[in-house]
């Protein structure tokens, strides 16, 4: 969603690198730059200009210390990133835990936010953290809400309390109180509310929602606004602010193609902190909002550190313990094993979306290069994995063409894919031979080219056995041959 925008923060930094020496001018051009960008990308006009004033002032303050550094656009660079963390939030907002259980989370949004979908990957957040929520369907005014969180509850695990059947029917104050009833009854330590929402901002909405607030008394009030809306996003928030009143922001369909940048408003103009991001339709594509990786992300430094816990998360660590073991004691990598790898990178999400994490792939060969990659190759290759027998995918010298034609016929693939496979992996293998031997890599062969997710094995031990000393070769001078030897 921040493509343009960090391309357009990427082009004035680095025309800073060029210059050597940094002087007013030079700060005045770059802010100038990094305002303009900031008001393209839908940042409210007040945020940019307190932005903007504000690295300027710093860059002119410190200009004399910065020039003294053999690498002044450093020194910007610093500035910009710390101002724009600070005007995402500064620090990370975490949940608030109620005193006595049950935490009541409420949900603000208007209809098309994805309120209900968000309730979902919230719940499904929360108990990845080993708690027991509960859903509770407070919107009986929409058509077939109800019915569709309890298909949402369903999908990620989570019992749903929903007593009326909605489409009008019911009391949504008396369905809240008696869902947080239920779950100090059944001891669920979280409640997620998912309240009506509307096509646009009302007094109905607002009277029931305060409603529910006052009967309620949420731990915490979370406004659920789509990232793609623009400038409209500002103006739902401070309507919500004004009418009921919340503690924090959810940002959903933040994967869009939109500008994006009044979701980087919301929290100057609100004073509230964004608390979450929904970043894809997956009920796993949700996290906390941290200010620094977003503002890294944005200045096109990736994001190393989501992108870790995300792999931490998908990888299973007795599956990394067995991996680390078996290279240690010098047995083949087998497809089996590169089967269980595959599986561990499908549950992180599209190869896209996790390259995109990593710093400088905000440039426009970089982009290219993404928008050319096949999430659908993973599924290809476990599917012809999955035609081969545990004996061939154990051993894959056995594989000869009648067993070859079989698995292609099993997968749905041509012959031609399953060799591609076959003859990439026996490379792999001795890539991994000879780095377990401390040969390291070959020459043309810095990777695993053509396998997804063999880039890198998690957990790999690093080898550091001593090679020995590289014979010198003797010289065809006698003379000298004879010096050299004594």
């Amino acid at each position: 969603m921040f493509d343009s925008l960090s391309a357009r923060f990427s082009s004035a930094l680095s025309s800073l690198r060029s210059r050597g020496r940094i002087g007013p001018g030079d700060i005045d051009e770059i802010v100038a730059e990094i305002r303009t960008a900031l008001v393209e990308s839908d940042v409210a006009l007040s945020v940019a200009d307190k932005l903007s004033e504000s690295i300027k002032s710093l860059s002119l303050a410190s200009l004399e210390e910065i020039n003294k550094s053999t690498n002044p656009s450093n020194g910007i660079f610093e500035i910009v990133s710390a101002e724009l963390t600070k005007i995402l939030g500064g620090q990370t907002r975490r949940i608030r835990m109620a005193k006595k259980a049950p935490t009541v989370i409420m949900l603000l949004g208007l209809q098309g936010a994805g309120k209900t979908s968000l309730a979902g990957k919230l719940a499904l957040f929360l108990k990845n953290q080993g708690n027991t929520p509960l859903l509770v369907a407070a919107d009986l005014q929409r058509p077939n809400a109800v019915n569709q969180l309890q298909q949402v509850g369903a999908s990620v695990g989570t019992p749903v309390f929903a007593p009326e059947p909605g489409n009008g029917v019911g009391d949504p104050v008396k369905v809240a109180l008696a869902g947080k009833k239920f779950a100090e009854d059944k001891l669920h330590n979280f409640v997620i509310v998912d309240t009506a929402g509307r096509l646009g901002v009302d007094a109905e909405l607002m009277t029931q929602a305060a409603k529910i607030r006052d009967a309620l008394k949420p731990d915490e009030i979370l406004l659920v606004v789509d990232a793609m809306l623009g400038q409209d996003a500002l103006r739902t928030a401070q309507a919500f602010l004004e009418g009921v009143g919340f503690d924090g922001v959810v940002l959903t369909k933040l994967d869009g193609d939109a500008r994006g940048g009044a979701a980087l408003s919301i929290l100057s103009l609100t004073n509230r902190p964004i608390m979450f991001a929904a970043t894809g339709e997956r009920p796993a594509d949700f996290s906390l909002f941290h200010p620094d990786r977003m503002a890294s992300r944005i200045l096109g430094l990736g994001d190393i550190a989501t992108l870790a816990e995300e792999a931490k998360a998908a990888l299973d660590p007795d599956l990394t313990k067995r991996f680390e073991e078996k290279f240690a004691s010098g047995d083949d990598f087998t497809l089996i094993d590169f089967l269980s790898q595959l599986q561990a990178i499908k549950k992180m999400g599209s190869m896209t979306k996790m390259l995109g994490m990593l710093p400088g792939m905000n440039s426009g060969a970089m982009k290219r290069q993404l928008a050319s990659i096949d999430d659908g190759e993973l599924v290809r290759t476990e599917a012809i994995i999955q035609s081969m027998t545990p004996t061939e995918r154990h051993d894959v010298k056995i594989l000869n063409g009648t067993r070859r034609a079989r698995i292609a016929n099993g997968a749905g693939r041509q012959v031609s894919e399953v060799n591609n496979l076959v003859d990439r992996f026996t490379a792999a293998q001795k890539v991994m031979r000879q780095m377990r031997n401390g040969g390291g890599l070959p020459p043309g062969m810095s990777g695993m080219p053509g396998i997804p997710g063999m880039t890198g094995l998690a957990g790999m031990p690093k080898i550091n056995k001593q090679l020995p000393p590289k014979k010198k070769s003797k010289s065809g001078n006698p003379a000298k041959r004879a010096a050299e030897q004594g």
